[in-house]
């Protein structure tokens, strides 16, 4: 896995600032919440992944470059 250059990560930073609510769209990983799960972010790591608390209880990170999520209204 390549790391996202400083620049990179802090654009995600700016995209993804805590408390933005964010819909899960793909995670390859057998503990991974279920698509469509919703969460709020609670920052960004120096390596570019979304850390998110998400609604289920599931504490796992979007990994940049191989997970994806959106962001979604707080009310929708």
């Amino acid at each position: 896995m390549r790391f996202p250059s400083k620049e990179l990560v802090e654009h995600i930073k700016d995209a993804y600032p805590a408390g933005t609510r964010v819909e899960l769209l793909q995670m390859d990983d057998p503990q991974a919440p279920p698509i469509g799960t919703r969460g709020t972010v609670i920052g960004v790591d120096d390596i570019g992944s979304i850390m998110v608390d998400w609604d289920n209880g599931s504490g796992l990170s979007v990994a940049y470059g191989e997970d994806r999520c959106k962001v979604v209204a707080s009310d929708d």
